[in-house]
Formats: structure tokens, C-alpha cells, sequence
């Protein structure tokens, strides 16, 4: 990798983040569609895994690839957003997309941007979104790989979401909760509904256990498209998991067969059960959900799983950890894993949460685990700001303190650790948090260690 390779891997972003952000999205795949048909189609030059939900999307999608890689198979992932730099989004065979390959992928699609963008225009529609541009570049640079796996993460949604212009062999559904309501719907059934679009003619269906509002939904979508559809408790699980150093060994039971203990380097019981997600949905692809992984390959794909910014390690003396929880939900089974996975006994927690989440309802979630709450805010426009979360936490009975970025709230954590016996810290809130934490532990010197898992 050269200077000039990154300058022109940056002149990349910079033009992607001179669109419409992602925060502003379009309900519209026929644009993203345009723009891959006249780059001929590059999403149908490998097999896609389409993964959606509402939490753990990012930690199944990355133990998926890494099973699929541990097969002999070069693999792509997509996920989204990034937690440092934006080439994280974009994996081949595990490793951050070359700055060159970003830059090689950019010059072919450049050519019909202006093209594209004027058929929109006189359609009366907004120009290509920052999404449906990096989605086509990502398509693109997989091509060029090339690989022979693209595991993709949507962005919101499903049905109208632009990574719905591939066609899914393989589509994996985490726990569809409450998010995005205003895009999505406000019951569990009508957000079903939108991510059950990325279901497809004849493919394979695998799902994490669903309430059932959400679950008849999957099931008649599935049924309409001759898809076959296995559930997470009916057709597979996770059948133990226990606590080991630097994370756990789960047991599966798969769609063909059993498997014994295998290391899993990630934290949480969540966890557990997105890597029996992910079992399923490899089986699924290979092998028609009929053929056993073999032990070897299981080893290998489980024990070189990473998921940043998911259960992640980031500091000692004081212990921080670091995790996208973003959403109740998620907050919930964060709360969770702390109390399975560590031996401390107060949790300071920093936490930092977009204006347009349930800001009261992750409080609520990380009520029963903070001993004290440092509030604060990402360096983002979306972020609510840090008086607004202490104000939403004083209304729980908390008493919190407010701090204008994350360098003063882990400062002010950090030393309120070190005051006290069996005392950590927990960052979350936002993948922007996270990321902007990640960052600060690797320039004041935290011992940084990526130790696992959400996103």
C-alpha cells in the first residue's frame, strides 16, 4: 500500500460522504439497479449469503465468512458502518479491502454516475445516496477479487434496501425487534415484513428464534418464494455454551448433525447463538443443509472469528470494554454478557446514543448494570447530546454526569475505575461511540486487544 493509494482510497470517500448521508434513505432499489446493469451486473458473478435483522446482523455475517473462507473459498463481506476507517465495510478473504482496489473499483463506476444521476433527476428523485454507491462498489470490487462468496449485511431494511439487488442463495434473519420505526413500521410484524423481501425465488431461509408475530410472517414470505425456511429451536440450536479465556465453547446442533465444543473467541451467550445462526446458514450453502461441517473447518472458521467493536477489549487497569449496543435490544443482552463472561462487581458505563434511537430504552436496559453513567455524545450531527442523555437518565433515577466527547467521559471513567475494588468500564451506545473509543485507546496507549464480540 503506497501514500497514493491511500489519497486516492480517500478522494473515494470523500465523494461518497458528498452524498446524501445514510442517515437519509431512499425506499428504492430500481436506481442501484441501474447503475449495476450498466457495469454488467457484478452481484452475479458470486454466491451471496443476505443477512438482516434487527441486533447481531455484524457478528453472525463475520463468523459466516470466516466458516465459508475455512472451507478453501475466497470470500467478500459487506457489512456496515464502519468502526475507524471505511474499508472495514468491505473484507476480502478477511482483510480490509486494499486503498487500491477501492480507488480501481471507483474509476469503473464513475463513468455512469453522471448518467445515472440525470435519469433520476428528470425522474424528479434525488441523486445516488452515499449507501447505494458504496453497495455498487463493494459489488464491484468483489467481482474484481474476484470471490466466490459475498456474505452482505443489509443497511436498513431488506426490501428496498440497495444490497437487495443481489440475489441472496442464503437468507439468515437475526432477532427482528423494534429499530428504524419510522422506515420500517412500528409492530414487529410490519418490520418482518420489509426484511423478508430480501427472501428470493427458490432459496434457503434461516432464522434466529422470532417472536411469532415476526415468525408467521418469515415463514408464509418464504412460502410464496418456494423457499425452504429452518428456525433457530426447531430445526437448530445452540445446545450449551461455556465460558472460556477470551471467550467461550459452544455446542451446535446443526441443520445435518451435532457438533461437539469448539472454541468460539467471542464473549456472550448471544454470541453462542449467532454462531449456531451462522452454522446453519453455511450448511444451507454448502451442501443444501444436508452436509456436516467438518471438524477441521469448524476449528478454523470458528477460532479466527472477530467482531470489533462487539464484547471488545480495549483496555486494562481499568478493564474497558467496548460494544455497539445501540438499541434496547441490544442493550439487553449486553447487560447480559457482562454478568456471564466478567467478575466485577460495579460497571461504569459510557454511554453516547443517536437522537433517533430509543434513548430511554437503552437507559432502562443498562439501568440494573450502571454504577455510574457517563454521558456523552459521538462526533456525529445524528447524536443526541450528552445532556440530553443524562436528563433522560436522571428521569430513571440515575444520577449521571454529562461530558462533551469521548476523550472526557473515558477519562472521567477511567479514574473513577481506578477509585474502587472490582470496578470496569463498558463504552456503547453507537457503532460511531465505539469506533471514536477504539481510536482513543490506540492513541493514549490502553492496552488494545482484540478479544471478540455484537452491529
Amino acid at each position: 500500500m503506497t501514500d497514493s493509494d491511500i489519497r486516492r482510497a480517500d478522494a473515494v470517500y470523500s465523494a461518497l460522504l458528498a452524498r446524501a448521508g445514510e442517515a437519509w434513505v431512499e425506499p428504492r432499489l430500481d436506481r442501484t439497479a441501474k447503475l449495476l446493469e450498466y457495469l454488467d451486473n457484478p452481484q452475479r458473478t458470486y454466491r451471496v449469503v443476505h443477512i438482516t435483522g434487527t441486533n447481531g446482523k455484524t457478528s453472525t455475517a463475520r463468523i459466516i465468512e470466516s466458516l465459508v473462507r475455512a472451507h478453501g473459498l475466497r470470500t467478500g463481506l459487506f457489512t456496515s458502518p464502519h468502526l475507524v476507517r471505511f474499508t472495514e465495510r468491505i473484507l476480502i478473504d478477511g482483510e480490509p479491502i486494499a486503498d487500491e482496489a477501492v480507488a480501481d473499483a471507483w474509476d469503473e463506476i464513475f463513468p455512469f454516475l453522471a448518467l445515472v444521476d440525470a435519469e433520476l433527476d428528470a425522474d424528479g428523485q434525488a441523486p445516488l445516496t452515499f449507501f447505494e454507491l458504496l453497495t455498487a462498489l463493494a459489488f464491484v470490487a468483489c467481482a474484481d477479487a474476484p470471490v466466490d462468496v459475498l456474505v452482505l449485511e443489509v443497511g436498513m431494511g431488506g426490501a428496498w434496501d440497495s444490497t437487495n439487488t443481489a440475489d441472496g442463495d442464503v437468507a439468515v434473519f437475526t432477532p427482528i425487534d423494534i429499530d428504524h420505526a419510522a422506515r420500517l413500521g412500528s409492530t414487529r410484524a410490519e418490520i418482518a415484513e420489509v426484511k423478508a423481501g430480501i427472501i428470493k425465488q427458490g432459496a434457503a431461509v434461516v432464522s434466529s428464534r422470532q417472536e411469532p408475530d415476526a415468525a408467521a410472517v418469515l415463514r408464509r414470505v418464504a412460502a410464496e418464494n418456494d423457499a425452504s425456511i429452518a428456525f433457530e429451536g426447531d430445526d437448530f440450536a445452540l445446545v450449551e455454551t461455556k465460558l472460556a479465556v477470551g471467550g467461550q465453547l459452544v455446542r451446535v446442533r446443526g441443520l445435518a448433525g451435532d457438533y461437539e465444543e469448539e472454541y468460539l473467541p467471542i464473549y456472550g451467550a448471544h454470541q453462542g447463538a449467532n454462531a449456531a445462526l451462522a452454522v446453519a446458514a453455511v450448511e444451507s450453502l454448502i451442501g443444501g443443509g444436508t452436509q456436516r461441517i467438518a471438524s477441521d473447518i469448524r476449528t478454523e472458521g470458528f477460532g479466527e472469528t472477530v467482531s470489533p467493536g462487539r464484547l471488545q477489549l480495549v483496555g486494562t487497569e481499568p478493564t474497558v470494554i467496548v460494544d455497539a449496543a445501540h438499541n434496547p435490544h441490544g442493550a439487553r443482552a449486553l447487560v447480559r454478557a457482562l454478568k456471564e463472561s466478567f467478575d466485577f462487581e460495579e460497571w461504569g458505563v459510557v454511554l453516547g446514543v443517536m437522537a433517533d434511537k430509543d434513548v430511554a430504552g437503552v437507559i432502562e436496559e443498562l439501568k440494573p448494570l450502571a454504577a455510574h453513567l457517563f454521558a456523552t455524545e459521538a462526533a456525529s450531527e445524528r447524536a443526541a447530546s450528552a445532556d440530553e442523555i443524562a436528563d433522560a437518565a436522571e428521569l430513571q433515577g440515575l444520577r449521571p454526569t454529562a461530558h462533551r466527547d469521548i476523550a472526557e467521559a473515558a477519562e472521567a471513567a477511567r479514574e473513577w475505575a481506578a477509585e474502587g475494588e472490582k470496578r470496569a468500564i463498558v463504552i456503547a451506545g453507537s457503532v460511531v461511540l465505539g469506533g471514536e473509543a477504539i481510536a482513543l485507546s490506540r492513541v493514549e496507549g490502553w492496552k488494545t486487544a482484540s478479544v471478540g464480540d455484537e452491529d
